[in-house]
């Protein structure tokens, strides 16, 4: 069976082209979105995938219909070839049931792993940098240096509870704990 996906990024665009398109390539059953390819929820994607069987292709009107990256396209298609899915883009010619088609899909990966590989090189390269320029990494602290040694003396002293402080201080009773525990080990 052939199954077609559509998708549109706005409310205003129009699917008309890409079912024509889907009809006319045999497509039985045809799902569609109208969200942006960046999202990650797409119901009708989700909807084609969960539909899909061994010996099934899945057909779209562009390699760019079905994902948000090279790697997830790649990853994507990767899933569907291991549970015995085809994959039909019509517009690039791009057919995973013929030998051109299995070798771009691995000149594809091939791709994506070395994309992938390059951005994990430039953020641990500006990381490097960050922390070289004495920057501080990571999320900001919830609670200042005043705040807790203020916590740990009022806990230390039995004056309050964690959890009272917690809801004065506007955190999390874990925040609590963490800031009782690093205090404990700093002294």
């Amino acid at each position: 069976m052939r199954i077609g996906y559509a998708r549109v990024s706005t409310l205003d665009q129009h699917l008309d082209l890409q079912m024509s398109a889907l009809r006319a390539s045999g497509c039985e059953l045809i799902f569609h979105d109208h969200v942006s390819g960046a999202q990650r929820d797409r119901p009708g994607l989700s909807a084609a995938l969960r539909r899909l069987k061994r010996g099934d292709t899945l057909v779209v009107w562009k390699m760019d219909r079905i994902g948000r990256s090279m790697m997830h396209f790649v990853n994507l298609i990767s899933r569907l070839q291991k549970r015995g899915v085809q994959f039909l883009s019509i517009t690039e010619s791009f057919d995973t049931s013929s030998a051109i088609g299995r070798l771009t899909m691995h000149m594809l990966g091939a791709f994506a792993e070395f994309e992938k590989e390059v951005i994990q090189e430039r953020t641990r390269a500006g990381l490097a940098a960050a922390r070289q320029k004495g920057h501080l990494l990571g999320r900001r602290p919830l609670l200042n240096a005043e705040q807790r040694a203020e916590i740990m003396q009022r806990v230390a002293s039995g004056a309050e509870l964690p959890t009272d402080l917690a809801k004065r201080f506007n955190v999390h009773p874990r925040t609590i704990r963490r800031c009782l525990v690093k205090g404990a080990v700093g002294t």
